[in-house]
């Protein structure tokens, strides 16, 4: 009897590639139902896909033309872009789910590092930096994005992954300076309060690198850092890049400029490599956490009048 023949095996990951579909959806504002419609299938048929079940050719060249990217970016086989941070966000935390480690630079502190009051403090700052003739469904996106970064927060807490986190002096003066806002013409009074939230957060870092817990590492770079943030995320086959022109500090961007992910050897090792080196010069433990205290001595805006 002659042994049957199996088919080669696919070298596309579908379970990644549901992943992706889910990102760019959620990034395009779409429902389920709404891509459902469009392809003429049912909205279970959208989550089997989103789940990793196989796709046929046509659909995902008729799903990259609705998600308005590419087909190549779909299949990851060279670059995902994402065009704002809602998808970018989901992507991110799809990608930390299956993470044992994180290499991050996003400024001015990680997402992952703030306090508990800090989301309640960005939803504000969210707002404030909206255009005012976005009106209710702007405000959807935010409350949408707001979702996933706290889902984001409590994974890493539950999960206590290890993250090491490269902050900028420089970012983080500026922070202090300006506070929690959206922008900066708010009423004196607000904008105090806000600079104390922003004070809270770097002696929050401050305490963080003075306790040293294990799944922790923070550097403080006393140099000009990247002007896009960064993280690499890895797990036990691979590592992922992210490099993302959005931000969550004061003043956020979560609107215009394109980021990137990208499993790219040549992309990991060189983001790898500058990590390396400016972690090898940067101000940790205890050492950190005294520039950090002095930097908030020196710099307190809450000193000044009206």
């Amino acid at each position: 009897m002659s042994t049957p023949v199996l088919p080669p095996a696919s070298s596309i990951d579908y379970a990644d590639l549901g992943n992706r579909l889910k990102a760019y959806r959620i990034g395009a504002s779409l429902q389920a139902e709404d891509v459902a419609e469009q392809l003429g299938v049912s909205r279970a048929v959208v989550y089997r896909m989103e789940k990793g079940e196989i796709v046929k050719i046509e659909t995902l060249e008729r799903l990259a033309q609705l998600l308005n990217t590419s087909l190549a970016s779909l299949l990851g086989v060279e670059v995902e872009y994402y065009s704002n941070a809602l998808g970018l966000f989901e992507r991110m935390r799809q990608l930390e789910q299956t993470s044992d480690r994180i290499l991050a630079h996003f400024e001015p502190i990680s997402l992952l590092l703030t306090s508990d009051e800090y989301l309640t403090h960005l939803r504000e700052m969210l707002l404030e930096a909206s255009p005012k003739s976005q009106g209710k469904a702007r405000q959807g996106e935010v409350e949408d994005m707001l979702t996933i970064l706290a889902e984001r927060r409590r994974f890493f807490e539950q999960r206590r992954m290890s993250i090491v986190s490269l902050i900028g002096m420089r970012e983080l003066e500026r922070f202090v300076l300006t506070g929690l806002v959206g922008r900066v013409d708010l009423p004196h009074e607000v904008r105090m309060q806000r600079v104390r939230a922003a004070r809270n957060e770097v002696v929050r870092i401050a305490d963080l690198m003075e306790s040293e817990p294990l799944n922790v590492q923070i550097g403080l770079i006393d140099d000009a850092m990247p002007s896009s943030t960064f993280q690499l995320f890895s797990g036990n086959q691979r590592t992922v890049l992210a490099v993302s022109p959005f931000r969550l500090g004061e003043l956020p961007n979560v609107r215009n400029g394109i980021a990137t992910v990208t499993a790219s050897p040549e992309a990991v090792r060189l983001y790898e490599d500058m990590i390396g080196r400016l972690w090898k010069s940067a101000y940790k433990g205890r050492t950190g956490a005294q520039r950090l205290r002095r930097l908030l001595e020196r710099v307190d805006p809450l000193t000044e009048s009206p």
